[in-house]
């Protein structure tokens, strides 16, 4: 998800965390992507399940892995979207082995939609390692689904904001491009508000049927999968933590925006409610 620059956080940190971007960025810059292979799946019997939620249990999150962000953080969580997170059972429920995040046509503190983002921050963080989860996307033009990482030290005692503490986008998508699915990673040197991020942009078939989205994640390199495919590559190269800060922990998010500068402003109220379902998230080291 796309983030206020740092000198912006900085001056509205006091109002509300800041983890997106805040206006159109110039047009990226696309890394040429790994040639697309077809492994089953990432493999490394070295690595064992370090974390994991099934969504098996219950009828609401687990609180001792989740926590939630609330409201509309600062101009649209950054990014003029339009939705007011909450964590009510609405917008954030367990159903049938799944997560359920829904997105809703209501208005919540002056914003006409309610949906809900979900992050680990606080709960666990990770070094390096293969991260799995899968999920079903929802159709229509407005909508803008993510499952994303941000860098631990993003606020807090020792905090680096936004973008020094690096951005991983295992997976985003927005209605107004069906279909069409995106990964990116952002530092320092390498973001949207220099048009330098490292980023590439593919179709899957069925995007709205459950995928496996997936990175292998190591000091060397990230590298993005859906359903075993190697899509992409993010290299460390040599350049320091300006260029690669992903030798730190990192915390996850999965959330489901409305509008924005990415999604776009056009929204097609008719689509709503819609919900992304997520049936696992784990975690492999």
């Amino acid at each position: 998800m796309r983030i206020l620059p740092l000198s912006l956080i900085l001056t509205v940190l006091s109002l509300s965390f800041c983890a997106q971007k805040e206006a159109p960025a110039p047009p990226p810059v696309v890394v040429t992507p790994t040639t697309p292979t077809t492994p089953t799946t990432p493999t490394d019997t070295a690595k064992k399940l370090v974390w994991s939620d099934e969504f098996d249990k219950g009828t609401r999150p687990d609180t001792t892995k989740w926590n939630y962000n609330i409201g509309t953080g600062s101009n649209g969580w950054g990014n003029n979207e339009s939705e007011y997170y909450t964590k009510d059972s609405t917008n954030a429920r367990i159903e049938n082995g799944n997560l359920i995040i829904e997105a809703r046509k209501e208005s919540r503190g002056g914003k006409n939609y309610t949906s809900a983002r979900l992050l680990t921050q606080g709960k666990a963080s990770w070094t390096y390692g293969r991260f799995e989860i899968r999920a079903k996307l929802p159709k229509g033009i407005g909508s803008w689904p993510a499952i994303w990482m941000l860098g631990a030290n993003i606020e807090g005692p020792g905090a680096v904001g936004w973008p020094a503490c690096g951005e991983i986008d295992i997976m985003e998508h927005t209605g107004k491009e069906q279909g069409a699915i995106s990964f990116s990673a952002h530092s320092k040197l390498l973001n949207w508000t220099l048009g330098t991020q490292k980023t590439y942009k593919t179709n899957i078939d069925n995007v709205d049927a459950f995928h496996v989205y997936s990175i292998d994640w190591t000091k060397d390199m990230i590298k993005f999968y859906v359903d075993g495919v190697l899509y992409y590559n993010v290299p460390n190269d040599g350049r320091g933590v300006d260029a690669y800060p992903f030798v730190a922990p990192e915390f996850l998010l999965l959330n489901l925006a409305v509008g924005g500068n990415f999604a776009g402003n056009t929204i097609d109220d008719s689509i709503f409610p819609i919900k992304m379902e997520v049936d696992y998230v784990r975690v492999y080291q």
